[in-house]
């Protein structure tokens, strides 16, 4: 209990220093922004015209950033599974990802879940869809894309971790800060 703590508690402090105050601008930490709504049911401010106003428009995902690498994932569900994908991972969630392939392969089960991009929650894709949020931080060569929604009305944050590998971004992990697991710390044997 108190190691899922201190993991727990670390995890959070490294998101904290990681990003700079864009997240909160985001609302994926603390209490929304201001003039932000409450919660999802909120409905959207209206116009002078008496219409309701139109949610501000996602910052375009620049090719070959660390959240273009990340989104696909979110596209396609269960996509991190897939050993054609292995070309967007380096250690050590390379090395589990493999582990994990050959268990499979051999007819011993599996070690990972087919959802961990959703936090291993069930989940309904329109309110996911809703409900997703992403901030992106680098520090030079290391970045973190920290993504946040809804599942049932539980809010989930993971922390995709990434290093640049001659010239393009690689996962090197994938932490869930709400679920208390990582991805480097699963054992596929």
């Amino acid at each position: 209990m108190l190691r899922r703590l201190v993991f727990a508690l670390s995890s959070l402090s490294m998101l904290a220093a990681g990003l700079s105050g864009g997240a909160c601008a985001q609302g994926l930490f603390g209490s929304p922004p201001p003039n932000a709504p409450a919660d999802d049911k909120s409905p959207p401010a209206a116009t002078p015209e008496g219409k309701p106003a139109e949610p501000a428009p996602a910052a375009p995902v620049l090719p070959g950033s660390p959240t273009a690498v990340v989104k696909p994932f979110y596209e396609h569900l269960g996509l991190e599974l897939d050993p054609a994908q292995r070309k967007n991972f380096i250690d050590p969630a390379k090395t589990v990802l493999d582990k994990s392939d050959a268990l499979r392969a051999s007819g011993q089960g599996e070690c990972l879940d087919p959802n961990m991009a959703l936090d291993n929650s069930n989940y309904d894709r329109l309110a996911v869809d809703k409900s997703l949020r992403t901030v992106e931080a680098i520090n030079g060569d290391q970045a973190k894309v920290v993504v946040a929604f809804v599942v049932e009305g539980h809010q989930h944050r993971l922390e995709w971790k990434l290093k640049k590998v001659g010239g393009d971004w690689k996962i090197s992990d994938l932490l869930s800060v709400t679920g208390e697991w990582a991805l480097s710390q699963y054992q596929c044997e």
